[in-house]
């Protein structure tokens, strides 16, 4: 009798022991499991996309034309017109293109003898530039087409006179495609012929465009 109750009670402790070594294992790896476990980033989902500038676009200018620096020179013109083009993005660098058109409110060049006025301007520029998210500042250049009209005693050359341009900006872009942009471009026209009661002479022309314009992507 005495030995069937050491028996029993050896079984006991042994049994206690196990089922003791088992629930610390078990506490073990589920600990384990919580130190491994990593919840998801909650700021993850709430953070908007980057802006994107790649695409089409088209839009509408005004501004000043000057044949002087300074926008408030005499001679200037009130200047305006539209603009379309396609920007190409990669990583924070812009290159694009753009075709634009400008009515140039008889801004007032010199020319020997008098004074010839700027009508209209076509250029085809190339641009390039960074971003900073939703800012791009960027640089262009490009080839110009204008049309004078003579002044005073002047006759201004025939049809479209080719120049060149270059320049640069800052454009702000806005929710729903729209962004908002200021533009400075100094234009070269050179070897504009011109003829008064002296005769015909060629003038290398210089102008200052100053504008502001909005444009919407698609």
């Amino acid at each position: 009798m005495g030995f069937v109750w050491s028996l029993a009670m050896s079984l006991s402790a042994k049994s206690i022991l196990f089922a003791a070594l088992a629930m610390t294992a078990a506490t073990n790896a589920s600990a384990a499991d919580l130190m491994t476990y990593q919840a998801p980033d909650a700021t993850a989902y709430d953070r908007p996309p980057a802006f994107q500038w790649t695409g089409a676009y088209f839009g509408a200018h005004g501004g000043i034309a000057s044949p002087k620096f300074n926008p408030f020179a005499s001679g200037k013109g009130l200047t305006g017109g539209v603009q379309a083009g396609y920007n190409f993005q990669v990583g924070p660098g812009i290159i694009g293109a753009e075709l634009e058109g400008s009515y140039l409110g008889n801004n007032e060049v010199r020319v020997p003898n008098g004074k010839l006025e700027e009508r209209f301007r076509g250029a085809a520029k190339a641009k390039a530039g960074l971003t900073f998210d939703r800012t791009l500042v960027y640089g262009t250049a490009g080839l110009t087409m204008t049309k004078f009209d003579g002044g005073k005693g002047v006759s201004g050359p025939n049809g479209w006179k080719q120049g060149y341009l270059f320049g640069g900006g800052v454009e702000q872009g806005f929710g729903g495609g729209l962004s908002a942009k200021i533009e400075y471009n100094y234009v070269m026209t050179n070897d504009v012929t011109t003829t008064t009661s002296s005769g015909k002479s060629k003038t290398d022309l210089r102008d200052h465009v100053i504008k502001a314009g909005l444009n919407y992507r698609f």
